[in-house]
This record gives structure tokens, C-alpha cells and sequence, in this order.
């Protein structure tokens, strides 16, 4: 089931840079269904099914945003850095994970109680710059003996939930969810193509394992499978995020208002007819927000024709992200389906 795959998926652990549980989840998920696995220098898993000399690149990165330890004061308590883009008020009182050289400890994310805090700051809220991490170490001495040190890697703690109406929470579903429909698009997708299954490192800090690996590969086209934003609950109106949760998968025509992908057109009308043809529900979008492994995808060597297929998401970038699983299945199906044939290029 997409469901159970993509709560282990959304279960393991890594940041950018240190993917490595992630990475060992999605290769066991794929043994016996593709031709070939291995790792590039950058990190990145690289699956290959394959077929005649036309090859198509499907993209999904496996990290998530994170924090590192920077510095541990004399009392043990843990400075940090966050890995990606977070609101800092998300991170306030969390539960973490310290991913020590000793194993994983326990930790929580400590700062200024309201109680001590003047009106101004009450308003402003609470920098990332202001908090740490109490572990219960005693001291420095102590977290040391823990295997915490400067370089450590942190992770939210919580686990994948369902909710009402096939719909799910969790964290890191930015972009465990784009692996799950890669992983199942693999194991289910007849291509008379070369299909390459790039799940990529360091996406959340600069797209950086997708431009290496498009550069080796050099595909014909590619698709990116990650997440993106619904208008469809309050606080956030339809005209400013015009898919919602539910609906189908959406496509990418324009995203970051044409700063990150402006997609090709031609991809674009492969998977839309392929949607069509297939009776499968699909939606569009033009988005002014982030961006995705496939803005580096296609500025890669001469070019390569990209765009993102992606489930609508609820409060990415935060430990309670939901999506509906129906959206995720519908966009392996559509995997699939478009994979049988080729755009018009």
C-alpha cells in the first residue's frame, strides 16, 4: 500500500546532507524491481529500469529540514543552525531527535518562557537564534559522552498519523510523499524508455543533488515528484494557491512566479493528455511560492524539458504536514500511464 510506504518513508530521518536512513528505506522498497541501483559521488540513489536510448529523468529528494548542533555551552545545552527553510516559531518547545555518533538521544527545543518575556518580545515571537536544545545533560562534559558534538544532525520527533477520510499527517511529507510515488511508479511503470529514479541529496538547501546527477545523465526529459500548496484552508485564499487537497495531483506550468520553473509546455500537454485519456483527475497550477528539483533540472547543460507533478500539501515545512492519499495514487497512475508514450518534442 502507497499509505504504509510512505509512513516509513515519512518515519525515517534526514536532513541535507545525511540522508543515509532514507536512502536505505527507499533501496530496499526498489531490490528486484529495477535493473540497476547505485550511489553518485553527490549522494544521490540512482534507479534504472531499462529500455531503448531515449531516457527520462524522475526526480524526488529525500531530505528533510532539520537542524545542526553549531555549539554546546558549559551547561550541555545545544545551539543550532536550521538545515531549510523554517518558520521559527514552528520550531518553538518541539520535540527532537539528536542523531548522535552514540545513537539517537532525546531532546526538546527550550527558549525564553512567556511567563519572562517582555510585551515586545511576546510580539515579535521567539528567533531560532534564541533557543537550544536541552538533552538533560548536566554539562558540556555530559553531551560529549552522549555523542553529541559540533556537526550533529537533528530531526523533529513525530510520527505519521492518519486522519479522517484518507487523509494523513506527518512530518517530512515535503518530499517523502514525491518518494513514495517515485518508489511505486518504479515498481508498477512497462516504459519501452530508460527510466532514471534520481532520489536527490540537499533540495531543501539549494537543489544541489538534482544538478549534479541531470548533468551525468543528460536525460531527454524529466519530471520532478515533490509536494506543493493548496488554497483550500483558512488563512491562505484560492486566488493565491489555485489547487486544492483532494483534487488530483498538480502539475507545474509556472512555479515561484517564474523565478524557479517555468515548465515545458510540451511535458506540460503530455501528462494533461495522458490524464485525459486515462480518466485520471489532474489538476494545474501557476504558483508564486517555492520551487522544485526540476528549476535545476532544466538550466542543466544545453537544457532538459521539465516540469513537477506534486500532491497538494497542507502546512509544509512544519512537523504536522497533510496531504490525502488519494492524490499521492492518482499520481503514480499517472507515472504510469504518461510513461508509456512520449511528449511531442
Amino acid at each position: 500500500m502507497v499509505k504504509e510506504l510512505l509512513r516509513k518513508l515519512s518515519n525515517a530521518h534526514g536532513v541535507s546532507g545525511s540522508e543515509g536512513s532514507v536512502f536505505a528505506v527507499i533501496k530496499k522498497e526498489l531490490k528486484g524491481y529495477v535493473d540497476e541501483i547505485h550511489e553518485d559521488p553527490m549522494g544521490n540513489l540512482i534507479a534504472v529500469k531499462k529500455g531503448n536510448t531515449t531516457k527520462v529523468m524522475l526526480a524526488a529528494h529525500m531530505d528533510e529540514i532539520g537542524l545542526m548542533v553549531k555549539y554546546i555551552d558549559d551547561k550541555g545545552f545545544l545551539r543550532f543552525v536550521t538545515l531549510g527553510g523554517w518558520y521559527a516559531p514552528t520550531l518553538y518547545n518541539q520535540r527532537v531527535i539528536v542523531h548522535g555518533a552514540k545513537g539517537d538521544k532525546i531532546g526538546v527545543i527550550g527558549g525564553k518562557p512567556p511567563h519572562m518575556m517582555d510585551e515586545d518580545e511576546r510580539k515579535k515571537g521567539v528567533k531560532a537564534d534564541d533557543m537550544f536544545i536541552d538533552v538533560g545533560a548536566k554539562d558540556k562534559k555530559d553531551a560529549g559522552a552522549m555523542g553529541i558534538e559540533v556537526g550533529t544532525t537533528v530531526t523533529i520527533d513525530r510520527e505519521f498519523t492518519e486522519l479522517a477520510n484518507n487523509r494523513v499527517t506527518g512530518k517530512a511529507f515535503d518530499n517523502r510523499a514525491g518518494c513514495a510515488m517515485l518508489i511505486k511508479t518504479m515498481q508498477k511503470v512497462k516504459s519501452p524508455f530508460t527510466i532514471y529514479a534520481v532520489f536527490t541529496v540537499q533540495e531543501e538547501v539549494g537543489l544541489k543533488g538534482a544538478k549534479t546527477s541531470a548533468y551525468s545523465i543528460e536525460p531527454d526529459w524529466a519530471i520532478a515528484t515533490d509536494v506543493t500548496i493548496p488554497g483550500d484552508h483558512p488563512g491562505i485564499d484560492m486566488k493565491d494557491a489555485a489547487v486544492e487537497m483532494g483534487k488530483g495531483p498538480v502539475v507545474t506550468i509556472v512555479d515561484a512566479a517564474g523565478r524557479g520553473l517555468i515548465a515545458d509546455k510540451r511535458v506540460v500537454k503530455w501528462l494533461r493528455d495522458a490524464a485525459t485519456k486515462n480518466k485520471i483527475p489532474v489538476q494545474f497550477e501557476v504558483g508564486n511560492g517555492g520551487t522544485t528539483d526540476a528549476t535545476s533540472i532544466h538550466l542543466t547543460k544545453g537544457g532538459i524539458p521539465s516540469t513537477t507533478l506534486s500532491p497538494a500539501t497542507r502546512y509544509i515545512h512544519s512537523p504536522v504536514e497533510v496531504l490525502d492519499m488519494a492524490d499521492v495514487e492518482a499520481g503514480v497512475n499517472l507515472l504510469v500511464a504518461a510513461l508509456k508514450t512520449k511528449p511531442a518534442f
